[in-house]
């Protein structure tokens, strides 16, 4: 069964309109699916409801100095215990983007605050993509991957830390919202031990099939979730057509996604 819980639009990180990325979920007959923007739910005012879509949110996090991503199903996308703490979290992230063109211009790239706005296209999530998208535009770099890989990365110039709200933070604003709290791409955690001290704080589910989970790591995964009785998701994390050859949804076995369904759909 092809579905996709995890995907982008312009209103966070990705480059397609909400429109344009239901149509590509629909064109391939992904069964079900979910739009999880960064810190926001608003490509579900632009979409409405459907009856093959999931509510969903991604929040990014930080733990001990790293990245870890929360995603959230079956919120409610209108006013909820969600919308402050996502209000903080962009507040964060355009603070964020003045402290990376900052670091840029010292470093001899003379790339503005009004150019990385002007390539959200008017989103309502800024991040590092969009620093990257104004460096290529304005010929700075060939790339977006050689934006993150020279300049964005954490020992770049540009690089500026997160100072998100924790997971357990996350969880508990999910769960109070009437939601479910799952962990996003396990494989690209540093220590995945946090699973466990997560799972005891509410959470309730672990992106096991994403594509870039090896075999064995989807075998570690799912094993994982069903030792600490997690339901398993699954996700493309897709956020444009050039960076995600793949496209969108995730072939999955039904049964394994069930457990989910029930909890959301």
């Amino acid at each position: 069964m092809l579905v996709d819980f995890h995907s982008h639009t312009s209103q966070s990180d990705g480059t397609l309109a909400p429109e344009a990325l239901v149509e590509q979920m629909q064109a391939r007959a992904v069964r079900w699916f979910s739009i999880t923007d960064h810190d926001t739910t608003r490509a579900y005012d632009v979409v409405g409801a459907l009856p093959n879509i999931v509510p969903g949110i991604e929040i990014n996090t930080t733990w001990e100095g790293s990245d870890v991503h929360i995603l959230g199903y079956g919120i409610p996308v209108g006013d909820s215990p969600l919308g402050d703490t996502l209000a903080r979290n962009r507040e964060h992230r355009r603070a964020r983007i003045d402290v990376m063109v900052a670091g840029l211009n010292r470093a001899g790239y003379p790339v503005t605050v009004e150019q990385v706005l002007a390539e959200s296209g008017g989103g309502h999530a800024l991040g590092r993509p969009h620093v990257a998208k104004a460096l290529v535009r304005a010929g700075m770099v060939r790339d977006v991957a050689a934006a993150f890989r020279d300049l964005l990365s954490s020992s770049g110039v540009g690089y500026a830390p997160s100072h998100h709200i924790t997971p357990l933070e996350a969880i508990e604003i999910v769960r109070s919202s009437g939601g479910v709290p799952v962990l996003a791409h396990p494989g690209r955690l540093d220590d995945d031990a946090i699973v466990a001290d997560l799972t005891e704080a509410g959470l309730a589910g672990l992106e096991v099939f994403y594509p870039t989970h090896t075999t064995p790591q989807v075998a570690r995964f799912r094993a994982l979730a069903g030792r600490l009785g997690l339901v398993m998701t699954a996700g493309s994390d897709f956020h444009d057509p050039r960076w995600n050859a793949r496209g969108v949804g995730m072939d999955v076995e039904a049964a394994d996604i069930q457990p989910f369904l029930d909890l959301v759909a």
